[in-house]
């Protein structure tokens, strides 16, 4: 099954963190997002409040993005649980997220990571007294490179038309239980911050 992707048309072209430092520097509106130590589904709820939720835009077994393989040490071809969400404040989307999940992570207790249905994964990995972050990228991703609107999204959930920011995390949950997570801060979401 070919790599595919509800939110951009290709993927983004990461830059490794080192030391707290990259490149390309952010507003430090966004930066206090990208560089979140703790969860960002606590901070979103705290910001949010009970008009937060998930949305699910897709799920499904397929083969990652080579990028991704390569991060994840996949061979080529190798399929693994792909999960495209909206993280929202009622109806308006505050953050995009794809999560890439290897077969060989989904064993054990760590197989409801293939079932959260509309339950947020940052809930489920900050809870986990085993989760490290190895390793921390960010982008800025193209406004040409979004695709329309993802299908059973709210017409506000993608950010045609707009130059965005996002983080991706490797994450390790002990015994070679390691995953992909990146989010891309929508400008909702800065302004839902201002007003709180």
């Amino acid at each position: 099954m070919k790599s595919r992707s509800q939110l951009f048309n290709l993927p983004p072209r990461w830059q490794q963190v080192h030391h707290g430092r990259v490149s390309r520097i952010p507003p430090p509106i966004i930066a206090s997002w990208l560089f979140e130590r703790g969860s960002l589904t606590q901070r979103l709820r705290r910001l949010c409040g009970d008009s937060f939720h998930i949305v699910l835009l897709s799920q499904s077994w397929q083969k990652p993005y080579a990028e991704e393989s390569r991060a994840l040490k996949l061979r080529s071809g190798q399929r693994a649980v792909v999960r495209e969400v909206a993280l929202q404040s009622g109806d308006q989307p505050l953050v995009l997220a794809r999560s890439v999940i290897p077969a060989k992570t989904l064993h054990g207790a760590d197989r409801r990571l293939a079932n959260l249905g509309t339950r947020p994964l940052g809930h489920v990995l900050f809870t986990d007294p085993r989760l490290r972050r190895l390793k921390l990228e960010v982008a800025r991703i193209d406004a040409d490179n979004w695709r329309a609107r993802p299908s059973g999204a709210s017409q506000d959930s993608h950010p045609i038309g707009q130059n965005l920011w996002g983080r991706r995390s490797l994450y390790s949950l002990g015994s070679g239980h390691i995953l992909l997570v990146a989010e891309f801060f929508l400008p909702p979401l800065f302004l839902h911050e201002v007003d709180s």
